[in-house]
């Protein structure tokens, strides 16, 4: 028995797990947001985890970074700007994604 996931639950759970994984390297690993790797700031394990999740992060934000960086340039950018941002990225990703799966597992 497998369960298919509909389209649209496929994305928002991809766009709940996007922005929990940014917020948690953000907040957990004190790593700023538009670094990819570790920065000498952080301890150790912190060092060592970003590290490993830098190859996450740069499929989830590198295509963003120009827009990041345009954002970034004026300090007053309402957040609301930069959750569009990743929200329509990602939900472009969710979607290939799921077609590759369905693909892959008709």
């Amino acid at each position: 028995m497998t369960m298919r996931l509909s389209r649209t639950k496929f994305i928002v759970l991809f766009l709940a797990f996007s922005f929990a994984f940014v917020f948690g390297t953000v907040l957990i690993l004190n790593q700023p947001p538009l670094s990819f790797f570790g920065t000498e700031s952080q301890g150790a394990w912190r060092s060592t985890v970003s590290t490993f999740v830098s190859p996450i992060k740069i499929v989830l934000l590198g295509p963003l970074f120009p827009v990041l960086k345009f954002l970034h340039r004026d300090p007053d950018t309402p957040p609301p700007f930069f959750i569009a941002t990743f929200a329509f990225y990602w939900s472009i990703l969710a979607l290939a994604l799921h077609h590759v799966y369905r693909r892959i597992r008709p």
